[in-house]
């Protein structure tokens, strides 16, 4: 398995194709995204233009297995942090090693680009996803809260 940068330091997305191909597997996840390929690439082209990085987990048979969309950014209480927005293993594949893969991946970036934290949020009921952050060395440190504007 290797990790596959699916755009480049700009956002521009340059495998089109490897990214297309995620979409069933980011869909496991956020099954509000778009169905269609040509709508998900408009919309992760929108997302990278503003600060979002991709990558995708692909086997040695080169099929994708997972993917993780990142940003980097500054705060006032963590400096700099590599956030995860997405985190992604396909439903198939799962407990075989690809989200800490990811998640080591995610982790070297972070130490590269100088970044202090590794930070991500989780749905309450993914328990599965949990054991496995919390295995990573991850903590709960704080409630995230949310509010619909319309």
């Amino acid at each position: 398995m290797r990790i596959e940068r699916l755009c480049d330091e700009h956002g521009q997305i340059t495998q089109p194709q490897r990214l297309a191909a995620a979409l069933a597997i980011h869909r496991q996840l956020r099954p509000m995204l778009p169905e269609d390929s040509t709508t998900y690439l408009a919309k992760m082209a929108r997302i990278t233009a503003f600060g979002a990085r991709l990558v995708a987990a692909v086997s040695d048979d080169d099929q994708v297995l997972g993917l993780a969309l990142y940003r980097v950014y500054e705060n006032t209480y963590e400096d700099l942090r590599l956030y995860i927005d997405d985190l992604v293993t396909d439903e198939r594949a799962r407990s075989q090693g690809i989200g800490s893969t990811l998640i080591d991946w995610c982790e070297a970036e972070a130490r590269a680009l100088g970044c202090r934290f590794l930070v991500l949020d989780s749905g309450t009921w993914r328990t599965a996803a949990h054991k496995l952050y919390l295995r990573k060395d991850f903590v709960i440190s704080s409630f995230h809260f949310t509010r619909a504007l319309g």
